[in-house]
């Protein structure tokens, strides 16, 4: 069936020890992020019978339908809506909210578990996390979680990138472990997982530069793409073809290659322009940005070239091919990130698991 997600096991395998075996060199643990690829069970199953320690995703209906042995780690900060979900799916959760925090507590006691909490400090990329300057805050918080019978005071995290662009380095990392070990002092608590942050890190972890005190990690887009994110470009050793996207050409026709006539607004609100390059030949393909972030996509061929989509249907320009393409033949895509979580979570991509040595 098309639109097709081929998953190619094998290489994402070899991410998975790589990454595993070059975290655990250096004293740090590490979750695999499982958001992008919506916790497919395929490749859950492949993780947990990996080395790495433990599952994270953001998305608490993800983690309660994994099947698996390593502890959970939900990644986004929790609804207070969902406390008592988050704590019978997740073993561990990132929090900064103390109400919320109090709800996990009753919610816990309700459950007879002990919940972890890994309070999250914002070192300056201004997503989630108590700031770093109010440390008033961060101990009243912290207090509260050690004293509870319900919770327990598992680590103190950070996000880099993902909102601010801010790299990780030796002063915000730094600064994470410093307050760890300033709570440690104060709460005489061992506060085991200082978790700096994601797929951002791995050119200091490549390079041996995590700085002190660091030793948790979450990775995903190096993982399923092979990306270091802090320079939005693949790291060495890693697969970045784990995930080939297929789609079906249902139309070819040679036609001009700017519209006719008195032109407004797509179907999305947006005017375009198109210049006049001539007669093209064009290709429809039966898939759209309904399932997929276009601008992601990177055709294999290299002489494919992408003009345009709407919701169901992408158009190509095959002129300059060498490559004879044919109605029913199909045109292969390498997706970034964006465009991944798309295809994971269109209910109209079939997934193709290829098992290949």
């Amino acid at each position: 069936m098309f639109p097709r997600i081929n998953i190619y096991l094998n290489k994402l395998k070899q991410n998975l020890d790589f990454l595993t075996e070059l975290c655990h060199s250096q004293g740090i643990s590490v979750a695999i992020v499982t958001k992008v690829f919506c916790a497919d069970e395929r490749i859950v199953g492949l993780i947990d019978k990996s080395s790495a320690d433990m599952f994270a995703d953001s998305r608490i209906q993800n983690l309660a339908g994994m099947k698996a042995n390593k502890p959970k780690l939900l990644l986004r900060i929790g609804m207070q809506s969902e406390a008592e979900a988050i704590v019978s799916s997740a073993d561990i959760s990132m929090q900064s909210e103390l109400s919320t925090i109090m709800l996990l507590s009753e919610a816990a006691k309700n459950n007879g578990k002990v919940h972890k909490i890994v309070l999250m400090i914002d070192m300056g990329d201004l997503r989630e996390g108590i700031f770093n300057t109010d440390y008033s805050k961060i101990l009243e918080t912290a207090s509260f979680v050690s004293g509870s019978e319900w919770l327990e005071l598992y680590g103190v995290g950070v996000n880099l990138t993902c909102y601010g662009g801010i790299l990780p380095d030796e002063n915000n990392l730094g600064g994470l472990a410093a307050i760890a070990d300033r709570l440690r002092h104060d709460l005489g608590e061992e506060i085991p997982v200082v978790s700096g942050g994601n797929s951002s890190t791995l050119g200091l972890l490549m390079a041996h530069d995590v700085p002190a005190g660091i030793n948790h990690l979450r990775l995903g887009e190096s993982f399923v793409l092979g990306n270091d994110t802090a320079i939005g470009k693949p790291a060495e050793g890693l697969n970045t073809d784990c995930f080939v996207l297929e789609a079906e050409i249902v139309e070819l026709q040679t036609k001009p290659s700017m519209p006719i006539g008195k032109s407004g607004p797509n179907a999305f609100g947006e005017y375009l322009e198109y210049p006049d390059r001539g007669m093209m030949k064009r290709a429809i393909l039966a898939i759209g940005r309904q399932d997929v972030s276009v601008d992601g996509l990177t055709p294999v061929d290299p002489e494919v070239e992408i003009i345009g989509a709407s919701s169901d249907h992408l158009i190509v320009n095959l002129t300059e091919c060498a490559h004879e393409y044919n109605v029913g033949d199909t045109i292969s895509f390498i997706p970034d990130y964006g465009a991944l979580l798309h295809l994971f979570t269109s209910k109209y991509v079939d997934r193709n698991y290829i098992d290949m040595e």
